[in-house]
């Protein structure tokens, strides 16, 4: 069931001066109810234009031949707009900046108080919120959200946006800036999210191994319009495409684009490391491995070596 609808979507910044700039030409897509969106595209391409369109906080600018609804509720509407914007939370780049709170409960608090909730229904979405992110509410609720770790900060930050329970989460490039734990927290913590409070996620990001491994469906954006839309494998295949929209293949298509280029037989669909370490298992598991040792060698070098060895799960030189 569809719960996003965008038809002929246009925008152009700072119409009719010496500045205008076409951000996004023809936009038609539809985004089911469950799905997980991995939005990509090179800088300046459109994506942020095309998710701050899905609450409102970029108005349509041709209402008569452009539309834009949620989960039935136009964006275009007056009536039903401020209702749309708690059924789309929406996460911005470095969220952490745009913690305001005394404490770290009353900044998740102002969400569900802007939507007019009972006191009592507003508490238990604070100590919720800060549950599903993993932060002990009675550790956390009374500090003031400035003395936080960076992660921890984000956290919060996503908490103040999950407290009003949206149906759809946009995150625009979520772990940016964030060590490799970090990144993998918040990685972990937006499928948690996906699973217990909004079933449709929309993630825009520039690092194509993590929406090729976490994405239902990858949609490409080049100079405002949807270049690509499918599943991961559609798309990161299609090496010219990826190439043509100014970004960078998965880490395991590259590997098997090399390994290939050196006689090595394996698909050429692969985009995730898993994909990778288990066709390579297989071949080891045959014995095709041994007889590519030394194009291997020459290649990657001992240590790369050793890595796809690990990654293939062998203990053995192949």
């Amino acid at each position: 069931m569809p719960c996003i609808e965008i038809k002929n979507l246009n925008f152009t910044y700072s119409k009719k001066t010496p500045y205008e700039k076409r951000a996004l030409k023809d936009i038609n897509l539809t985004v089911d109810e469950g799905e997980f969106i991995g939005l990509v595209g090179a800088t300046g391409s459109g994506k942020s234009t095309l998710i701050q369109h899905l609450n409102g906080l970029i108005k349509v600018q041709d209402k008569k031949q452009s539309s834009v609804a949620v989960n039935g509720m136009s964006a275009t509407d007056k009536k039903t707009l401020k209702r749309l914007r708690f059924e789309v939370g929406l996460v911005f780049q470095y969220p952490e900046y745009q913690l305001f709170g005394d404490t770290v409960a009353k900044d998740v608090a102002f969400g569900p108080k802007n939507m007019k909730l009972e006191a009592d229904e507003v508490d238990r979405r604070v100590r919720r919120a800060l549950e599903v992110v993993g932060l002990e509410y009675d550790k956390f609720a009374e500090r003031s959200p400035f003395d936080l770790s960076g992660g921890e900060k984000r956290r919060v930050a996503i908490a103040g946006v999950i407290a009003m329970q949206p149906r759809v989460l946009v995150l625009d490039e979520p772990v940016a800036g964030l060590d490799p734990v970090g990144r993998s927290e918040i990685l972990a913590l937006i499928k948690k999210l996906q699973k217990e409070i909004s079933p449709t996620v929309i993630t825009v990001s520039h690092n194509m191994d993590d929406m090729a491994a976490m994405a239902d469906r990858i949609i490409a954006l080049k100079d405002g319009e949807i270049v690509a839309d499918g599943s991961p494998k559609r798309v990161f295949c299609n090496r010219r495409l990826i190439a043509e929209a100014g970004l960078d293949l998965p880490a395991a298509t590259r590997i098997t684009d090399t390994l290939k280029a050196r006689g090595i037989d394996l698909p050429s669909d692969i985009v995730t490391m898993d994909e990778l370490a288990r066709e390579l298992e297989k071949l080891r598991k045959r014995g095709l491995l041994k007889a590519e040792r030394s194009a291997e060698s020459d290649y990657f070098g001992k240590a790369q070596q050793d890595d796809l060895s690990e990654l293939s799960g062998e203990d053995d030189d192949v």
